[in-house]
């Protein structure tokens, strides 16, 4: 699955700094502060990547994410391991969240190197729960949930035929973890790191802040070139995470100074934390006004991907519609929860939307 949805703004963006001139290459690493390390991982999809960030431990190195659970992953590894100058163990792993490129090598990780996985609890519970639906057919309740959005019935086949996917990316994670919470400080190494917890994208996202090292590993709560996906799923319909993630976006401008060097899980490394979170809460704020205009109208939530994405969505491209879908019912929540929007089902269980 992809992480992202383009972004289709039209205003200027903030200017960032990009410090260093390229990724480091698949299977080696490039120092960005002492001790720490950046390592790249292909994912099998159009966002080719995922940053993997190494903070070296008192006898080891702890890694931050893992990469999905792919033949080229795991021989990314491999490489990795076979090149490295110092043949140090794995000390602990830590997953900012529950995505498969995030977690997906956790599990065979934590097992070769018999260290503990370190996550917070709603995102290993989560994970947890979704890698249990491998093999199971896809739910009624989930079916009514894409059919109130608009799916049609070709596309709600081929939902029925992809459900269960998730858990095939993912090592089966480690039967116990080590649990970590918002404002907790952790010692790594040499260095401390404080937990910062973020909603919306995922349900406990954690980044680590280091002040010493003036170092933000900030996940998917923060990209510089490509804004998360914030959805709606069948398991939580009546959900609000667009509300959490604006609200995550102004608790990182202020628990975190902008002088950090941001280190995401996608794209290059970056300063200009604050301009940059300004811009993605403005540009929400204008995606969410485009919608308010396209509702004066009853619309279902497939109606509305032109206004919010600035194209149409393909119902082939099954995995594209889930995320459009998804973010589309987060935007239609978020206005619905403030009174600014009804919604009616008609006879046959679709839900249109319109302007209180």
């Amino acid at each position: 699955m992809t992480e992202t949805l383009p972004q289709r703004e039209r205003h200027e963006k903030p200017t960032l700094i990009y410090p260093f001139e390229a990724p480091p290459a698949v299977g080696r690493v490039l120092e960005v502060a002492p001790g720490v390390v950046w390592m790249r991982m292909p994912l099998p999809m159009a966002l080719n990547h995922i940053n993997i960030w190494g903070l070296e431990d008192d006898d080891g190195w702890a890694v931050v994410d893992t990469g999905m659970r792919t033949d080229e992953t795991l021989a990314a590894w491999r490489e990795l391991f076979a090149t490295a100058a110092e043949q140090r163990p794995l000390t602990r792993i830590f997953g900012t969240h529950m995505h498969p490129d995030h977690i997906g090598m956790a599990g065979w990780l934590t097992r070769k190197f018999n260290c503990r996985l370190w996550m917070t609890q709603l995102e290993y519970l989560n994970c947890r729960v979704l890698t249990a639906d491998t093999g199971r057919e896809a739910p009624d309740d989930g079916v009514m949930f894409y059919r109130r959005a608009g799916w049609s019935s070709g596309a709600i086949e081929n939902y029925q035929a992809r459900f269960g996917n998730f858990g095939k990316r993912i090592h089966p994670l480690p039967e116990s973890y080590r649990r970590i919470k918002d404002g907790e400080e952790i010692r790594i190494g040499a260095n401390t790191w404080r937990v910062i917890v973020g909603t919306g994208h995922s349900p406990e996202h954690a980044c680590l802040y280091c002040a010493d090292l003036k170092l933000l590993i900030s996940g998917d709560q923060v990209l510089p070139r490509i804004s998360s996906n914030v959805s709606v799923h069948p398991t939580e319909p009546d959900a609000d995470p667009m509300r959490e993630w604006l609200e995550s976006l102004a608790k990182l401008k202020r628990e975190v100074p902008d002088d950090v060097l941001v280190l995401p899980s996608h794209n290059d490394c970056f300063r200009g934390l604050h301009a940059r979170l300004d811009y993605l809460a403005a540009s929400q704020e204008r995606t969410l006004d485009r919608l308010r205009k396209t509702l004066r109208e009853p619309r279902r939530a497939v109606d509305v991907f032109a206004a919010l994405f600035g194209r149409s969505i393909d119902e082939t491209d099954a995995g594209l519609l889930n995320l459009a879908t998804g973010e589309s019912l987060a935007c239609l929540n978020y206005l619905m929860h403030r009174g600014e929007v009804l919604r009616a089902l008609d006879d046959t269980g679709v839900a249109r939307y319109q302007l209180a």
